[in-house]
Formats: structure tokens, C-alpha cells, sequence
């Protein structure tokens, strides 16, 4: 991808794509800012042990993963506005409460809520980049471009939070509660004008081919609509290859979620030095190699498939992990490095994965098939109690050890995942 193809590239982003941008960057932001801080506040506030903090965050997860596939499938059929919109204010409402609950109770559902919302979103903000974007090339630098500035977000978050002293405050929930609602008036808005330049280009199609035939070839799309609904579970349930994707990458998700749950509630219980400054630092170093290195990483492996790209980035994630279990507590820029590595991995994986299931995925199937894609949450929603029941009853050292050889698992799947069989997707579109 030259330079001069990526600048077309992005002026081809309609308005409402850089919304999504943009709203993204400071929600993520803001987000980061507060989020990572959990465990700890759990721990001190209520003195839980790991299992404990990883039982609450587990199960908030698993329940939202569901709630998820569910959202996304449903998405297809009434519509991305509505449940964005749904999805934000179940945001704004989540972290306005926990910004203010004051038992544990209180915080396993407010937490539910808030990873609810969350695994809601993903997803269809991923959707709605295929269905506004209809060029592959610029569909998938739009991906691309969302994962960098989430990064850029959780660059600046937590580095700003532990400047203005709000690291760790539980008031400064209401912060992303807030940056929340500024991004559903900016999606309004941005909705709307996306209408105005839809229905403009509908109108133009409508006089060139004639009303009578735009209005058969409408009808003849709502039924098409309606029978791809009622096939989606049957799709799903049939197609090998997505399984066993999903599959690894919830092992996969297992394994990098170790570093915002588990690695934290090693360090806090082990009292490393600095504690709040190594969190920190270790969250702006990922996000900063992701941004430093995205766009470098996506040129120099452009020649190689989507599976041999993955295939690297979880070698680099297998490194990362024998590190992080053979680093000293007390070597700061130890962890710095092992979390450098990780970030490579994260760097290379993430957005290839998304990239992986748009070119799987039939038009008229997107957001089922990205709802399926959210499966790979229930890894980084089993994370925190797998995790804890380890750091309990192993220690540290052997949780990583452990992901790592989960990794050599993850890698294997991959390798076979051109022997799956798939539907034929020909007879579900008629």
C-alpha cells in the first residue's frame, strides 16, 4: 500500500466513518483511563483474593459474550442505529453507577452492565464499517484506521488520568460516562447525514432504472432479508471453519487477557514498587507500539496470507509470555519489555482477525458472522477466573507459562483451518 494509494484511500471514508473514529478515540481514551484500575480497587477496597476479583469479572463477561451474539445477529434484522444507540446509553448508565456503588454486590452488577454494553458495541462498530464502506480495499484500511486510534485513546487515557490524579478514583467513571454521551449526539448526527447521502444516491438509482423495477428489486431484497434470517444459526452451525477459528481465538483471547486482569492482580498482591506508574506505563507502552508500529507491520507483511500473518504475531505472543514468567518482580523495565513484545503480537493479530472474518462473512451475513466473531470474547471472559485460580494456586510464573503453551494449541488450529469444510452459501441467498 504506497502513500499516495492510502491518502485516496481515506478521503473514500464517508463523514459518518470519522465519527467512528473520532468517537472512538475518545471513548477508548477515557475508558483506560479508569477501566485497568478495577482489580485494584476490588483488592483494596474489599481485600478479595484473585479467584474472587476474577469470579466477578468472569461472569459479567460470559453474560455479555451471549448478550452479544445475540445483539449482533439481531443487528441484521432491525437495524445498527437502534442498537448502538441501545448499546451507549446502557454505557452512560453502567459507568454513572459505578462511579457511585459501594458493595461488592453493587459492583458485580454494574460491572455486568458495563461489559454488556461493551461486547454490544464491538461488534457493531465493526458491522457498520461493512455496511457504509462497500470498497474491500478501503473497508478494511477503515478497520485498520479504528484500531489505531482505540490505541491512540489508550495511549493518552491512562498516561492523562495519572497526570490529572484520577488513577484508580472510582469518581472518574463519570468521565467515560460522559465522553459517551458526547458520542451518541455526534452519531445522531452523523446518522443522519448518512441518510441524506443514501437517500440521494436511492433516488438517483430509482430514476435511472425506472420506480416500477426498483420497487421489485426492493421487495425481492426484504424477502431475501427475511430467509437469510431464519438460516443464520443453520449457517453458523455448519460452518466447520468459523468453529474452529472461534475456537482458537478464544484461546487466543485467554491468553493476551492475562495482562489486563491477571498480570495486574500478580503485581498488586506481589506489592511491586510503583504499582499505579508500572499499570500505567505498561498500558501506554502497548498502546504506543501498536500506533508506532500498525501501519509499518501492515506494509511489510502485506505479501503474506491473513493465517501466516497470525501465525507470527502468535509466535511473538508465545515470546511475550515466557517473559513475563521468567521476569523479576522488581525489574521495572523487565515488564516493560515482555509487555513491547505482546504489543507487537496484539499489533499484528487484532485487526487481522477482523480483516479474517469480513472476508469470511457473506454481505447479507455480516453481522451474524460478527456476532459470531464475538465467541472470542468468552477467552478474555474466562481470563480473570482461570487466571486467579492459577495465580492462587500456582503462582505468577506458571499462569504464564501455562498461556504459553496455549499458544502452541492456538498455532496448530490455525494450521488446519483450510481442511475445514464451509457452507454453500449460493443456496442460503436464494
Amino acid at each position: 500500500m504506497s502513500g499516495v494509494v492510502s491518502v485516496d484511500r481515506f478521503k473514500q471514508f464517508p463523514p459518518l466513518m470519522w465519527i467512528l473514529l473520532f468517537g472512538s478515540f475518545i471513548t477508548r481514551g477515557s475508558y483506560y483511563m479508569v477501566w485497568p484500575f478495577l482489580a485494584v480497587i476490588l483488592y483494596e477496597k474489599f481485600a478479595l483474593s484473585a479467584t474472587e476479583v476474577g469470579l466477578i469479572l468472569s461472569s459479567a463477561a460470559v453474560i455479555s459474550v451471549l448478550v452479544s451474539f445475540v445483539g449482533s445477529a439481531l443487528s441484521d434484522r432491525i437495524g445498527r442505529h437502534q442498537l448502538m444507540y441501545a448499546s451507549g446509553v446502557l454505557y452512560i448508565i453502567s459507568f454513572s453507577l459505578l462511579a457511585e456503588v459501594d458493595s461488592i454486590t453493587g459492583y458485580s452488577l454494574v460491572i455486568t452492565l458495563c461489559s454488556i454494553a461493551t461486547a454490544l458495541w464491538r461488534p457493531l462498530t465493526s458491522a457498520l464499517i461493512g455496511d457504509i464502506i462497500d470498497d474491500k480495499a478501503t473497508r478494511e484500511l477503515a478497520m485498520q484506521s479504528l484500531y489505531f486510534v482505540v490505541n491512540v485513546g489508550c495511549a493518552v487515557g491512562p498516561m492523562l488520568g495519572l497526570w490529572m490524579g484520577l488513577t484508580g478514583e472510582q469518581s472518574s467513571f463519570y468521565i467515560t460516562a460522559g465522553a459517551f454521551a458526547f458520542l451518541l449526539m455526534l452519531l445522531w448526527w452523523g446518522f443522519h447525514q448518512h441518510k441524506k447521502l443514501t437517500d440521494a444516491t436511492a433516488k438517483k438509482l430509482v430514476q435511472q432504472a425506472g420506480e416500477n423495477k426498483a420497487a421489485d428489486s426492493i421487495a425481492i431484497e426484504d424477502k431475501a432479508k427475511v430467509n437469510a434470517g431464519n438460516q443464520i444459526l443453520k449457517v453458523l452451525i455448519s460452518d466447520k471453519l468459523l468453529q474452529c477459528l472461534i475456537f482458537a481465538n478464544i484461546l487466543c483471547m485467554f491468553i493476551y487477557a492475562q495482562m489486563d486482569s491477571s498480570l495486574i492482580q500478580y503485581l498488586t498482591r506481589a506489592k511491586v514498587p510503583d504499582l499505579l506508574e508500572l499499570i500505567s506505563a505498561m498500558i501506554f507502552t502497548n498502546a504506543l507500539v501498536i500506533i508506532s508500529t500498525q501501519f509499518l507491520l501492515l506494509r511489510l507483511m502485506s505479501n503474506l496470507s491473513l493465517v501466516a500473518r497470525i501465525q507470527v504475531g502468535l509466535v511473538l505472543l508465545m515470546c511475550s509470555q515466557i517473559w513475563l514468567a521468567m521476569n523479576p518482580l522488581t525489574l521495572f523495565w523487565g515488564w516493560i519489555g515482555a509487555i513491547v513484545v505482546m504489543s507487537l503480537a496484539e499489533t499484528i493479530l487484532f485487526p487481522t482477525m477482523n480483516v479474517h472474518i469480513d472476508r469470511l462473512a457473506p454481505d447479507h451475513l455480516r453481522g451474524a458472522y460478527f456476532g459470531a466473531a464475538s465467541f472470542y470474547e468468552f477467552g478474555y471472559a474466562i481470563a480473570p477466573l482461570g487466571g486467579g485460580i492459577i495465580l492462587d494456586q500456582l503462582g505468577g510464573p506458571w499462569l504464564f507459562f501455562i498461556a504459553a503453551a496455549l499458544t502452541l494449541i492456538v498455532m496448530y488450529l490455525y494450521s488446519i483451518l483450510d481442511k475445514m469444510p464451509r457452507p454453500d452459501f449460493i443456496k442460503v441467498k436464494s
